[in-house]
């Protein structure tokens, strides 16, 4: 594919820059030139900055509308996210898959950005993708700030110049952090059907929605609500070009998260089981709650998993 992820993105970074203000987001420059866009550390930021970061995130290739689901009496702000090009937009840019370390700074990394870094470097040889262009747009889920040193690495690794670089900070804490995580569902799905050895290159289409999680103050309950919208209320669809219904079957059935031995409690509690290391919890438990599957091979469709209202209640209670 031609197409470069960090370009495409450049118009809704634009846009945030140019309504910081309605958004309640602010921007700044550095003394380099590098572009910091906080969505949440030191403003309120909201669910339309959300979205937007949610775009971002997707390289452009996709698009997100706020919406709602109802968990029976109880209805919850939601997000659907959508695209043509799911292995690229999904994979290739929105998978948090870049782990910022430098020095004392951490935090992870999303978006277009990743496509020029080649972060991790297996998934982008497995998608067959690869980005060339001379501006970066990084997505940095943390609190803080980063330091010098972590910008100056981060446009070292994408090969551009310091003030070719936008960082977008948005922290979990808050509602537009809560927004792009929920935003995530059709892109968890993918990715296990990817571990799960699903070429991802045929799945031609990807639609996702799942409910936005209430702000916590506190960064471990933001962390596992986040989670739980997606594992027990997240729900993905993919349309893909398969040769054995069978074969697809089986493996619809193995993306869900309750397949894993983790399922069934909120996951602030499963971390905290786990010793707070994520390492020792069970991957397979990141995945949406349902997953259907539509062969335009063959005209069949696959569904499995379920809604876990009572997990849901319990998590933001």
């Amino acid at each position: 594919m031609g197409l470069s992820v960090n370009e495409l993105a450049l118009p809704v970074v634009k846009e945030l820059v140019d309504h910081c203000q309605r958004l309640g987001i602010i921007v700044e420059k550095t003394a380099q030139g590098t572009t910091i866009i906080d969505a949440g550390s030191e403003c309120r930021g909201g669910l339309v900055a959300g979205k937007l970061i949610t775009e971002v995130c997707m390289g452009g290739l996709g698009g997100a509308d706020i919406t709602n689901v109802s968990l029976d009496d109880l209805v919850l702000p939601a997000i659907s996210v959508y695209t043509d090009s799911p292995a690229v937009s999904l994979l290739g840019s929105q998978f948090a898959g870049w782990r910022i370390s430098v020095g004392r700074y951490t935090a992870m990394g999303s978006g277009p950005a990743r496509a020029l870094s080649l972060k991790p470097r297996d998934l982008f040889d497995r998608i067959d993708y690869r980005d060339s262009f001379h501006e970066a747009v990084i997505v940095l889920e943390a609190s803080t700030r980063p330091n010098e040193e972590a910008v100056a690495q981060i446009a070292e690794d994408c090969h551009v110049s310091l003030d070719k670089l936008y960082v977008i900070l948005v922290p979990t804490q808050c509602l537009a952090g809560s927004t792009q995580i929920a935003g995530r569902v059709a892109e968890t799905g993918l990715h296990k059907m990817t571990e799960l050895g699903f070429d991802p290159k045929r799945v031609i289409s990807g639609y996702g929605v799942a409910p936005i999680a209430p702000v916590h103050p506190k960064m471990s309950r933001a962390m596992g609500r986040t989670n739980d919208m997606i594992l027990y209320g997240g729900k993905a669809y993919f349309t893909v070009e398969a040769e054995d219904d069978e074969a697809l079957k089986m493996l619809v059935e193995k993306v869900p998260s309750s397949t894993s031995r983790d399922y069934g409690r909120p996951f602030a509690d499963i971390f905290r089981a786990a010793g707070h290391d994520f390492y020792k919890i069970d991957s397979s438990i990141f995945a949406p709650a349902t997953i259907t599957v539509s062969n335009k091979s063959t005209g069949s469709t696959f569904t499995a998993g379920r809604v876990n209202s009572d997990v849901l209640r319990l998590s933001i209670s």
